[in-house]
Formats: structure tokens, sequence, C-alpha cells
């Protein structure tokens, strides 16, 4: 039986222009408790950026400090549009065991962390910009999820924005079936990179979806699967997985939606999307062999129209969360 989405309505218009926020107050970090021993990863400098080197794979983003700035700014508009829940799987109060896969700056599995105390929460990366001092439940390691797993007896396994950039997304699925325990569930929160409108107000030329889908283009050179966040039914079936539910969520691009949240959620996602713009124009770009004056108009022609404020645009945001067999009903949750 096939999943049935569970979309959010269509986001209503306001009239303010978004001015009177203050976007400097809406995010907090988490609590500091314990160290987390340092590792050295190498890393290169093109473009003005630092990127990772792992392995013989060239990866398009950065880990500089401006690229986690930027996904912290994301976790914080994510924490907005779902209403504070940092995962919608049902694992009950007292989780013992949380992965989370490609943890980043690590705030996500910092937060868990500080909300599960009787749970052991480990962020695994290949970039070890995490902090230095962390709740006593948290830990991280440097690894790559594509290789085995050692974990077992897991509550939750938990992606963000991963998925696209899996090389063998059926392999990893199954590292993460065989880590949970037995009615442990799976949560993947991953974004459809191409902007979508209900209104029609945002034309078939609009430049920032151009500038999106020049940048999905991009993204397949480094064998990046933007198109995936929507159909990964069938990839968490074949990996075993039951109880299959994906729920969608609309980001709103720009502060043009009436409800005062969503208006925060807008100007977190265009200031996002803003500052992608400059990542982009780096290797992704050049790896479409796109000439400096064509990145530069293109840029500019994005910037532009990320501030008009009467095209609304928004990002589907897409939450799987899927359970391994072997729970009592109680358990399911659902």
């Amino acid at each position: 039986m096939a999943v049935r989405a569970t979309e959010a309505s269509s986001i209503e218009v306001g009239s303010q222009s978004g001015n009177e926020f203050d976007l400097s107050n809406e995010s907090e970090g988490g609590n500091a408790t314990a160290s987390v021993a340092s590792s050295i990863m190498s890393a290169t400098h093109e473009c003005g950026r630092r990127y990772p080197i792992f392995g013989d794979v060239q990866y398009p983003m950065p880990i500089d400090d401006l690229e986690q700035n930027r996904e912290d700014m994301k976790h914080t508009m994510l924490m907005m549009l779902t209403e504070n829940k940092l995962f919608l799987a049902p694992i009950g109060d007292h989780p013992q065991k949380i992965l989370d896969i490609g943890t980043g700056t690590g705030t996500w599995a910092i937060e868990v962390g500080d909300k599960y105390p009787s749970a052991k929460v480990r962020g695994i990366d290949i970039a070890p910009i995490q902090p230095k001092w962390v709740p006593p439940n948290v830990s991280f390691l440097l690894d790559d999820c594509e290789q085995d797993w050692i974990e077992r007896d897991v509550d939750l396994a938990h992606f963000r924005f991963m998925i696209i950039s899996l090389k063998n997304t059926s392999r990893v699925l199954g590292h993460a079936f065989e880590s949970l325990r037995p009615g442990g569930w799976i949560e993947l929160q991953e974004v459809q990179p191409i902007p979508l409108c209900d209104d029609g107000t945002m034309p078939d030329d609009d430049p920032v979806k151009y500038v999106c889908e020049t940048a999905a283009r991009a993204f397949e050179q480094f064998d990046l699967k933007t198109t995936l966040p929507p159909k990964l039914e069938p990839y968490l079936r074949e990996a075993g997985f039951e109880n299959i539910h994906c729920q969608i969520f609309k980001a709103p691009i720009g502060p043009w939606a009436k409800d005062r949240t969503m208006r925060i959620v807008g100007l977190y996602s265009r200031l996002a999307l803003a500052e992608l713009l400059t990542t982009l124009a780096g290797r992704p770009f050049q790896a479409l062999e796109m000439s400096e004056a064509e990145i530069e108009v293109t840029m500019a022609m994005a910037r532009k129209g990320l501030d008009d404020p009467n095209v609304h645009r928004y990002f589907n945001y897409y939450f799987w969360y899927a359970q391994k067999p072997g729970s009592s009903k109680a358990e399911k949750g659902v």
C-alpha cells in the first residue's frame, strides 16, 4: 500500500514587509557540560571557501564558518516550522540510544541530548566541526556513514539534509535498519530544493527558480540526487521498514506570509538561500563550466528576485519516518 503524505495547506499571504523582525534573538545555543575529543581532518581552500577532504570524494559544499552558521540558521528555521519538534517519530519519553547521521555542527544532537537525558546521543560526520563542550550524554564520531555501522539497539536513527548526498542510498538505509532495535525508528528530514508557488505569482522564468534548477544540475555533477526527497518510500520498504509516514511542511521564501511565525520562517529561508548563492558560485557552478560573467549575472538576478515581495515562493520539506518491525502495538504509537 502506498504511503499517503500529509501535506501542509497553502500559506496565507500577508501584507507587511517583514522588516519588523530581528533574527538575532531567535536562536539559542545548546548547553555545554563535557568535552569531546578533537579530530583532525584535511581540508582544501578554493574560491575563498574551505572544503572537506575525505577519501577521494570531492564535495560541492564548504565546511567553513559561513556554512556552519547557515546550517544552524536552517535548524532554527525548521524548529519554528515544526513547532519546536526535533523529530516526528513516536519513540517514547525515555529513549536509550539515538544516532544523528551527518550531524554537521551537532546542534540537533545537542538539543536532543538536553531533552532526553536518558539517551546516549551520538552524532556522526566526516567533518570535525562540532563544539568541544557538549552535554555528558552526547558524543561525536568522525566516520563515513556509507561504511559499515557498529551501533546496535538504537531507538532513533536521524538524518537531515543527507539523503541527496549519499552514494548508495539503499546501502545506508540498510545500515540504519540493522542498527535499530526491533520497533526502532528512522527519520529523514529533507528538502526538495526547487521553489514552488500556489498562487501563480512565480513566473516560469523566475530567476530564483532558475538558480535553484541550475544548482540541481550542478549538484548532479557531484552525484547528488536532488530529486530524491519526495521519493523515499520504495527505498524504506526495500530496507525492510514498515509503518512508513511522510509529512510535508511548506516553508515560505521571504516574509510574505500572514502568520507571524511563518513570516520569520520566510526570513530565515530567504537569508539561507541568499547566503547559498555565494557557495553556488564556487565549486557547483564551476562544475558546469559557467563563465565568471554568467555566474555574476545569474547571482545578481537571483538576489533581485529574492527581494521581490510579490512572488510567493516556498520550499517543500519532507519528513519521512518509518519503523523496524518487531514492536508491540503500543510501541507503534500511531
